[in-house]
């Protein structure tokens, strides 16, 4: 059976207006990715029975606290059990008071300057989500600043933001703490928000996927299709591994 992803897209705060135009895209390619993908904003999908039959879940340009205590147990419990874990863009602004989702992302959202023209320098060529990437990728989009740098925690940084390449005026009024190269988007073997007698799935992030415009362009798309295809070869789900704990066994 193909792989199942959940895709959560629920706000509590800031809204952004590409949500349906990802999800959209996300629908169109499944065929493609060979995945079979859920769609919710409802946060009484996060329960153990209900998680249990996921490979993956991807958090899709969430804002505020859209979890209440039993959802966020419930996605412990399912990352502690090998399940993958995606998240784009906004998503680092989810969850700010829960620590082990923070891990999970790898850092928190910080701000962003106006919406500009900026380049991203491919950092790893190797990785399914950048191959098809230049080594310099001119784009329309936000370049996220985090709260921390995500190394910290073990990340791996695939690209990073060319902070020559746009204007970042709160930049001179600030100290950022996200380290250099800038990270805007990188992945995690070992999903770090999973609990010590757990057993880890992987985890992968981009900074990337503020506008409507940037869901139809071909590299962007690529890029996300890369991460969730290399999240689902985690073999910690049913997906690749049938005693997995978790995933589609249907």
């Amino acid at each position: 059976m193909p792989p199942r992803i959940l895709v959560y897209s629920a706000t509590a705060a800031f809204r952004h207006d590409s949500i349906e135009a990802s999800i959209e895209a996300l629908k169109a390619k499944q065929s493609v990715l060979d995945v079979d993908f859920d769609f919710t904003e409802d946060k009484s999908m996060f329960t153990d029975n209900n998680l249990s039959q996921y490979d993956a879940i991807l958090f899709l340009n969430n804002s505020g606290i859209i979890l209440d205590d039993t959802g966020k147990a419930a996605l412990q419990n399912y990352l502690n059990l090998g399940g993958n874990f995606i998240a784009i863009h906004c998503a680092a602004a989810a969850l700010r008071d829960t620590p082990f989702f923070g891990k999970q992302i790898g850092a928190f959202f910080d701000y962003h300057p106006d919406i500009q023209e900026s380049v991203v320098e491919v950092l790893d060529k190797t990785h399914p989500s950048t191959v098809m990437l230049p080594d310099k990728w001119r784009l329309m989009d936000e370049m996220y600043n985090f709260e921390s740098d995500p190394r910290a925690v073990g990340v791996q940084v695939l690209l990073a933001a060319d902070e020559s390449s746009y204007e970042d005026p709160q930049a001179k009024e600030k100290t950022l703490r996200h380290g250099s190269p800038h990270p805007i988007a990188w992945y995690q073997e070992r999903g770090a928000g999973v609990e010590s007698h757990g057993i880890a799935g992987r985890s992968w992030f981009t900074g990337l996927g503020h506008c409507i415009e940037i869901w139809s362009d071909d590299l962007f798309l690529g890029h996300v299709m890369g991460g969730i295809k290399w999240v689902l070869q985690s073999k910690t789900t049913r997906a690749f591994n049938a005693n997995g704990n978790v995933g589609n066994a249907s």
